[in-house]
């Protein structure tokens, strides 16, 4: 099925998120759609699936005018979608997810049987063999979830599948098993449009990558024809500075996690130093996650000490690790880390309201200083975090832990689904924040993330530290070694 864009525009109060963009795409290609946070990536994306009407222009099916109404038509007309953040139901099993309206028998009773036959048989499809369709959703992880997704839309048998940032949370070898799929999909005549903010995938990917910028379209490009950089340089308008990866670490330690345990992990022992950025690699599964949350008081550890400044300390709660000089950025942003129906300034000093007195003019401005800072692209800071597109919650998410000043900033997985151009943006402030003498502890599922970053590295398998290395003394083969093996 051939997709077409005819002028399409489309405004959201002050803001134009598409400006009379026009796009084909073709039939058994697979199309990325590249663009800064903002550029109207989602916009363009939520009018292909019917959740919002464009103000302007036309939707063309096989050269035909479509009207998308909503997103049960779009899946009418062949047209679904994996989302960025996820819509799985944590209380059902993964074949109750995927099939939403299963199979039935007599008197309207579900066939469990047959609706697990057919859930298995996208399972087999996609080598997923780490869970079952019985299996609870509540139980799986980010990564395995993203899975789930792609089976859901897959069982639609799309014509057109849009796929937004699939492998944010997955690892090499699921998104080798979703390049696979992709492939598999294109042969079968399938449309696959891709959006993603790593050039890598788009290069190894796509056929052809077209780049949004402040809702305008730029051009199209066969990614046979073009390099990385070309790529970027439509998307920011101009070329890339490159990040100062100077160490700031000294011998101070400011963090001490001994012989650390609890559910996910097991004798986790580190110093963090000040200044320093200690990256925490591994596979997804690894324990990275619970470690963090334990450290910041939101897990209980079952036993073992943390150390702040050489003092001992028990975060039984998150208050009580704020108080201590720690801050948490979570890597679940849209259930752990916004406050979707408050503003850019109500969320950005949400974490810092305790026993003080509530000042909006106050908080409007340091919110506003924020903004600008970390580039937040918004009409206001009165603007609803829900209307905000998923990097740039994320930026407001990074201000809200920055604005409580913290000594130690756990940082995990900061630049999930941050275009390049803010990525960069992420880095350099993390390298501002230890230049000042703040500590702080990665968690990054990108290995070039945690080379460029880390001045060590610690990496854990199966809730366990395997290993510190010096990132000056180490290459991706030793971490991946020690993270698989």
């Amino acid at each position: 099925m051939k997709l077409g864009l005819k002028n399409i525009s489309k405004s959201f109060e002050v803001v134009k998120a598409l400006q009379d963009v026009s796009l084909e795409f073709h039939e058994a290609e697979v199309h990325a759609i590249c663009g800064e946070n903002g550029a109207g990536k989602s916009t363009l994306m939520n009018i292909l699936t019917g959740n919002i009407q464009p103000d302007a222009g036309d939707i063309l099916l096989d050269n035909q005018k479509v009207i998308i109404q909503n997103n049960q038509h779009a899946r009418s007309l062949g047209i679904n979608i994996v989302y960025q953040e996820r819509s799985l139901t944590d209380g059902l099993s993964v074949a109750e997810n995927i099939f939403p309206l299963p199979p039935t028998k007599s008197f309207g009773r579900i066939d469990f049987v047959k609706l697990n036959q057919q859930t298995n048989a996208l399972l087999q499809q996609l080598e997923i063999r780490e869970f079952s369709p019985e299996t609870m959703v509540a139980t799986l992880s980010p990564a395995q979830k993203t899975l789930v997704e792609i089976a859901k839309a897959l069982a639609t048998n799309p014509a057109i599948l849009l796929l937004d940032e699939p492998t944010a949370s997955l690892t090499d070898k699921e998104t080798k098993i979703l390049f696979s799929v992709i492939r598999t999909l294109k042969q079968r005549g399938v449309t696959v449009l891709y959006i993603s903010h790593r050039m890598a995938e788009i290069k190894l990917i796509a056929d052809r990558v077209s780049v949004l910028k402040d809702g305008k379209y730029q051009d199209t490009l066969s990614t046979n024809n073009c390099t990385t950089e070309d790529i970027i340089r439509l998307m920011v308008g101009r070329d890339l500075q490159q990040v100062d990866v100077a160490t700031h670490a000294t011998e101070e330690v400011v963090l001490s996690v001994k012989n650390l345990c609890g559910k996910g992990f097991n004798d986790i022992s580190f110093d963090l130093k000040k200044g320093e950025i200690l990256g925490l690699g591994g596979l997804v599964g690894a324990g990275r996650t619970e470690l963090a949350m334990a450290i910041f008081g939101a897990r209980p550890a079952d036993s073992g000490a943390i150390l702040k400044d050489g003092k001992s300390i028990n975060n039984k709660h998150p208050k009580q690790a704020i108080a201590n000089g720690l801050a948490y950025l979570p890597e679940e942003r849209k259930t752990l880390g916004v406050f979707l129906q408050k503003s850019i300034a109500e969320n950005i000093v949400s974490a810092q309201l305790y026993g003080k007195g509530y000042s909006a003019k106050a908080n409007n401005q340091k919110a506003a200083e924020y903004s600008k800072t970390l580039n937040i692209r918004s009409a206001s800071v009165q603007q609803l975090m829900s209307k905000l597109s998923g990097g740039n919650q994320q930026k407001v998410v990074l201000a809200k832990w920055l604005n409580t000043q913290p000594d130690v900033l756990i940082a995990d997985e900061p630049t999930h689904g941050i275009d390049i151009g803010a990525k960069l943006e992420i880095y350099k402030i993390l390298k501002q924040l230890t230049a000042t003498g703040k500590s702080i502890l990665l968690i990054s599922s990108e290995m070039e993330e945690l080379l460029l970053l880390s001045d060590r590295i610690a990496v854990m398998r199966e809730g366990k530290l395997k290993g510190i290395l010096n990132k000056i003394e180490t290459s991706e083969n030793e971490i991946i070694k020690l993270a698989a093996q």
